[in-house]
């Protein structure tokens, strides 16, 4: 089964960086992002779109996972998102973005927008989700046998 069920390995992952803007609150974002995605999801789900998720900095950094410095904390906590989504193709990306029903939605979006918009497609490489407790018990015992074997 997939990672995220319905796509597939040769579909694309559209990535959407936000800042907002001093102006602004998570709260509108919210509201913004979710009249986008509700029209995303209604429109486009049989026309290309897999999914999609919104994630907001936290403002954590991990000094374990992090090469650049110890930081304690992210500047742009609660001002960061990242809008993801998975698409089919980019074409069937690129037809939803010149929707009517969309386009008015995208501009409310941009309107929060301090660093305006880019965004990117990329391809995915790997996806993969957790072993359940067993499987990963199973796991750590083949990767012993074999390292003896090796």
């Amino acid at each position: 089964m997939a990672f995220i069920p319905g796509f597939e390995s040769d579909g694309i992952v559209t990535v959407n960086r936000v800042i907002l803007k001093p102006a602004y609150s998570v709260e509108d974002l919210e509201e913004r992002v979710a009249l986008l995605c509700e029209n995303v999801k209604t429109y486009h789900s049989d026309t290309g779109f897999v999914g999609g998720m919104v994630v907001l900095n936290s403002g954590q950094v991990s000094n374990e996972g992090s090469t650049v410095g110890q930081a304690v904390a992210s500047p742009l906590k609660d001002r960061e998102a990242l809008i993801v989504t998975f698409w089919r193709s980019f074409e069937e990306h690129e037809a939803s973005h010149r929707s009517a029903t969309f386009q008015p939605l995208f501009q409310q979006v941009l309107e929060l927008c301090e660093n305006g918009n880019e965004e990117i497609a990329y391809r995915m490489l790997w996806s993969g989700k957790a072993y359940s407790a067993e499987e990963a018990q199973e796991a750590r015992a083949a990767k012993e046998r074999y390292a003896k074997a090796a």
